[in-house]
């Protein structure tokens, strides 16, 4: 079998995914360091293999596999143990659902793009980009904590989909300093998968180079 090679930056939510995904699949790989910082995504090389020049990045198979959810989507059928999705319609397009909420509608609009493109195009301040990206998060979780069950996962016993999306989504919140009291499931859910150690082990803090 080849080796699996996952490009990947530390702080990429999307990446953070994918990590977790291949932890909790139990699939060895190799990670390669693409600084979005250093444009390490745009050189020609990389988009070549990657056109949209964005990260993750997953060889496997032959195959080189761009965009978290169609790279998840991907382990989840090569390697179907644990299920991220449920095989019943109605509980599969729900956690889908709830992982395209964070994947689609909250993530791209507080993507690092977005955010350099209000500072260039519009002079946008360090505190407006900050309103701006808590405005979306607020907004988005607002509908995921109506979603999210009362006790246990996403998943319910074993983390699914949605939980793979919200734990790094959750950290991004941290980060830009966004109050989460009106949030007690997520934070709930969020700090339970942390402890498991395929989340763990996918940290930005555990994977961030020297």
């Amino acid at each position: 079998m080849s080796e699996i090679i996952l490009f990947d930056y530390w702080r990429s939510s999307a990446s953070y995914r994918v990590r977790i995904a291949l932890n909790l699949k139990g699939v060895v790989y190799t990670s390669v360091p693409t600084d979005l910082l250093d444009a390490s995504h745009k050189k020609p090389e990389y988009v070549a293999r990657n056109p949209q020049g964005f990260v993750p990045m997953l060889s496997i198979d032959g195959h080189d596999l761009t965009q978290s959810l169609a790279i998840i989507d991907y382990l989840d059928a090569r390697y179907p143990d644990p299920p991220l999705v449920s095989p019943e319609p109605a509980i599969r397009s729900k956690t889908l659902a709830q992982a395209l909420l964070i994947a689609a509608d909250i993530h791209p609009l507080n993507n690092l793009r977005v955010l350099n493109y209000l500072d260039s195009a519009f002079a946008a301040s360090r505190q407006a980009k900050s309103d701006w990206y808590q405005h979306w998060i607020i907004e988005g979780f607002t509908a995921l904590e109506a979603m999210a069950p009362e006790d246990g996962l996403f998943g319910s016993d074993l983390p699914n989909l949605a939980d793979i999306c919200l734990v790094p989504q959750m950290a991004n919140a941290r980060r830009f300093e966004t109050p989460l009291d009106a949030f007690p499931k997520l934070v709930r859910i969020d700090a339970a998968l942390r402890a498991i150690e395929a989340f763990a082990k996918a940290a930005p803090e555990a994977v961030k180079p020297e």
